[in-house]
């Protein structure tokens, strides 16, 4: 498998107060980016673009749930992919816990794809 680069993650900062500096607040941009730089071994296209994420909720205490799916119920990396994921997103400054969670319903299909994602795979 060819090394594949990763977008940058945007860093989330806190804010300073009379009180002392706030823990940063976890952006919805850097969740994504770290769940697109995680890739399917067998498809060199990151999952986001795929269109396996499905769900994202932040919570203010930091606490991140994902839900996503994968290509197909047989999936060689059905164990690895969730937990890839996880930990892509739990070094996102600010993000106090991670829960990824598989769903089947609704199944992923091609039409869940971006428009990169099928010009890198060639399928329109």
């Amino acid at each position: 498998m060819s090394e594949q680069s990763a977008a940058p993650v945007p860093a989330a900062h806190g804010a300073w107060t009379p009180e002392g500096e706030t823990a940063p607040k976890v952006s919805e941009d850097a969740v994504l980016a770290a769940c697109a730089s995680v890739y399917d071994p067998e498809i060199p296209v990151n999952i986001y673009e795929l269109g396996l994420i499905y769900m994202v909720d932040i919570e203010d205490s930091g606490q991140v749930r994902v839900e996503m799916t994968l290509t197909a119920p047989a999936c060689p990396s059905a164990q690895e992919l969730p937990e890839q994921v996880r930990e892509a997103i739990m070094a996102v400054d600010g993000v106090t816990g991670c829960e990824v969670e598989v769903v089947w319903d609704p199944p992923w299909d091609q039409s869940r794809m971006t428009e990169d994602a099928r010009l890198a795979l060639n399928m329109f």
